[in-house]
């Protein structure tokens, strides 16, 4: 141990004092072992950071929507529900009516604002005092007096709002209004988990990290034949080769140390930055990403002795003699066999729970993360064996081509080391593509809404008159058409009901909108056949017959049902299919066809067509109903809505890939850079021989242009293999999206053509004949 610790040490010391070409090495290192640090912390900063907004979520609750109330008390408080939404951003709202001294304060209030003041978010505060929020701050117009701290508050650019009120009513009808006596979830309720999702999130936590533990694998062999050839020097004066690979080894156990402390600079940059940043709708304060300290010293152990593993690893196959390093000889064929245990290995421990499905119970953690970085690390050990067989036989061409093949010839595995990772990453996220392609079903709910036809809903309360609030709504700027409903029943009976049929009330033109008749006037009367609820028991349709509009209104007055007789001349009209996706049936009656006293029992509908040229048209919208002191906020129609876990894991999955594919690029980029720093007195050789600079820049993009086609054709098998084997798991159908397949191969090649792009500069600046200078 004495020993291994004297020669770690040297080595050390020849990183840091090793010249110019050591400190550009370790620095390469250093930094490419730091990014993928830094990505490893923000990693395991994750949970922590989503168990914090959990818990804020929780701590904050106060309206349940059940209806359940306390009782009125010096500490009990009223709260009401008064969320918009702005551009697609929920605006979380509540008003606040205290009953006495002793209510309570939401977290991060330190006072109540009174009738007229809102206390808010600092997110809605910039954006309220922006030219942004013009639209907004007409429906939010009361003085600011406050900001919300971050304890009550689930992200930094979260917009919420809490404004004072004096006039709260409980209604039981509509749950928008509660009293509590403190804030936070009443009656907690354990989350039962679902299988699938639980696999669904540990298979995204994988395909996300193992492109990062590939990369800090590359990064610490980076500048390796400059240090060899320094290392046969060593031999020279007296090592052994045992000796000099733990000088080896300790030079690469000092860039990754180096690059610990660089991953942590990183870290604590992106940290503070992640408080300015709203991906996805998901933003976090820069105290929630703290890592774990058990997962951060992890991270501090396995980089070091990665980098230790991996140097031993690589010089396995270098003789490293006093005059020189044996390396341009013709290295022996790689084997296969070995190779594909490791994707065979990943098959056969998921193969146990394939067909498991939803109802099986959790599927075995163990064999799931080790199959899948069985699979996933298959790539990188088959690439290295492709691009030398497929290299190997690729032949004649220009000058450029020949000049690329021969580099790859030559030194395959580093060729194949640069787009380890991009394989690695393509393979996982096609695999993830075709598993959230086959359960999007499960966790996707259609609506019967058609956003084609109308493309928002307003909903009135009973009672409330639906003429005027119309006819705002079409004078609202970004309106183009507005369809207007009153619906209740009527019943056969004055008490005791026992038929009774669907009435709507309506102009003649939002009528055809959801029956077909031939002719329309104002004063008509219409019998539907075809609606969903049709019961031809109940007759409507007979001149002088007798029917009662239900008056429950929703208010503390008795039940006074309003009688009216069917007028002659009844029309017969077809249901069609309304905006909602609804069949009316019943009664379809114009204004005229009633007396003004008739339908007391009836609540409106409105649904709007928006004008698709004017992006702020639902703003504008939600200011009238604001305008209107509407009690339910105009709503978006959508053809489907997907599950809030479901959302939130591929969410993360967004922002997960994101941050892995600047990773990548960075990663290659500096590969790039590090190579061409190598292979400098190379291209001055050419160069000074009289070789264009188009050919070696053509040679250079050859070089990086095999393989990564090899790679992506490999990570598309591996990738199918691994998203059918995790559809069976699920119990779901085998199905391949091409599309998504493509998109993530092109993404991929894109991210290397950016690269070779952005390394052509400095490859001109090397292409020059004094790069033969030498000391």
């Amino acid at each position: 141990m004495r020993q291994w610790a004297r020669d770690l040490g040297m080595g050390a010391r020849f990183a840091f004092a090793g010249g110019r070409d050591g400190w550009a090495r370790m620095l390469l290192t250093a930094v490419g072992v730091g990014l993928g640090v830094a990505l490893l912390l923000l990693a395991t900063a994750i949970p922590n950071a989503l168990s914090v907004r959990h818990d804020r979520e929780k701590a904050r609750t106060d309206l349940t929507y059940t209806g359940s109330q306390v009782p009125k008390a010096d500490d009990t408080i009223l709260v009401g529900d008064v969320g918009t939404t702005f551009h697609d951003k929920e605006v979380r709202g509540r008003t606040l009516e205290p009953d006495g001294p002793g209510a309570p304060l939401p977290p991060g209030v330190s006072r109540f604002p009174g009738v007229g003041e809102m206390v808010v978010s600092p997110a809605l505060k910039r954006l309220l005092e922006s030219d942004d929020g013009k639209l907004l701050r007409e429906r939010l117009p009361e003085r600011i007096v406050d900001t919300i701290a971050e304890p009550g508050l689930i992200g930094s650019q979260e917009l919420a709002f809490y404004r004072g009120a004096d006039d709260l009513v409980v209604r039981p009808d509509n749950g928008l209004v509660e009293r509590i006596d403190r804030f936070g979830d009443p009656h907690p309720v354990p989350e039962k988990t679902d299988p699938v999702l639980v696999l669904l999130a540990l298979v995204v936590f994988l395909v996300l990290l193992l492109p990062v533990g590939v990369f800090i694998a590359a990064a610490v062999r980076f500048g390796g034949e400059r240090r060899d050839r320094r290392l046969a020097a060593l031999r020279l004066v007296g090592s052994d080769s045992r000796m000099t690979r733990r000088i080896a080894a300790g030079e690469a156990l000092a860039g990754s140390v180096a690059g610990l402390l660089l991953g942590t600079v990183f870290f604590l940059l992106a940290r503070e930055a992640a408080g300015a940043v709203d991906l996805f709708d998901v933003s976090v304060f820069p105290s929630y990403l703290n890592p774990s300290p058990l997962l951060a010293l992890l991270v501090a152990l396995a980089v070091p002795a990665a980098a230790v593993l991996v140097t031993l690893f690589a010089l396995r196959g270098v003789v490293i003699e006093p005059l020189g390093v044996v390396r341009t000889a013709k290295p022996p064929r790689r084997r296969l066999w070995w190779r594909l245990l490791l994707p065979l290995g990943g098959l056969g421990m998921l193969y146990p729970m394939i067909g498991k499905g939803r109802d099986s119970g959790e599927f075995n953690q163990y064999l799931v993360i080790g199959g899948v970085i069985l699979l996933l690390v298959g790539v990188t050990a088959l690439l290295p064996w492709v691009v030398e067989r497929v290299v190997n036989r690729l032949g004649s061409g220009g000058v450029a081509w020949q000049l690329a093949i021969r580099r790859l010839q030559l030194s395959s595995g580093t060729a194949a080391r640069m787009v380890n990772g991009v394989a690695v990453a393509v393979a996982g996220a096609i695999a993830l593509q075709m598993l959230f392609s086959g359960l999007e079903g499960q966790y996707t709910k259609h609506t019967t809404d058609d956003p084609t036809r109308a493309q928002m809903q307003v909903t009135l309360e009973d009672g409330v008159p639906l003429a005027p609030v119309a006819a705002d709504f079409k004078a609202t700027r970004g309106v183009a058409k507005v369809y207007a409903y009153d619906e209740g029943f009527v019943t056969d009976r004055r008490k005791n009901a026992q038929k009774g049929v669907q009435v709507t009330i309506a102009d003649c033109a939002s009528l055809r909108e959801v029956a077909s008749f031939s002719s329309c006037e104002d004063g008509d009367t219409f019998a539907v056949r075809g609606g969903d609820d049709d019961d031809r028991s109940f007759d409507v349709s007979k001149p002088g017959s007798k029917v009662w509009f239900d008056s429950i209104d929703g208010s503390d007055a008795p039940h006074r049902p309003t009688q009216w007789t069917v007028p002659a001349g009844v029309k017969q009209a077809r249901s069609i299919e309304s905006p909602n996706g609804e069949k009316r049936g019943g009664l379809l009656l114009t204004p005229g066809a009633l007396h003004s006293r008739a339908a007391r029992g009836v609540s409106g509908q409105i649904y709007l067509v928006l004008d698709q040229g004017l992006a702020d048209a639902p703003e504008y919208v939600r200011n009238t109903a604001q305008h209107l002191a509407l009690p339910y906020p105009p709503m978006m129609m959508v053809s489907s809505k997907r599950a809030d876990t479901y959302d939130s894991i591929r969410t993360g999955l967004f922002f997960g890939a994101a941050c892995v594919l600047a990773l990548i690029g960075a990663s290659l980029l500096v590969s790039q850079l590090e190579q061409l720093r190598e292979r400098r007195k190379l291209l001055s050789s050419l160069i000074a021989f009289g070789t264009r600079r188009r050919t070696l820049s053509l040679s250079v993009l050859w070089q990086t242009a095999i393989p990564i086609g090899l790679g992506l054709a490999l990570a598309t098998a591996v990738g199918l293999t691994l998203g059918a084997v995790l559809l069976k798991m699920t119990d779901r159908p085998v199905g391949v999206d091409w599309a998504s397949v493509l998109s993530m191969t092109g993404i991929g090649a894109a991210v290397v053509l950016v690269v070779t792009l952005l390394s052509l500069p400095p490859l001109v600046r090397l292409m020059r004949p004094d790069g033969l200078r030498t000391e």
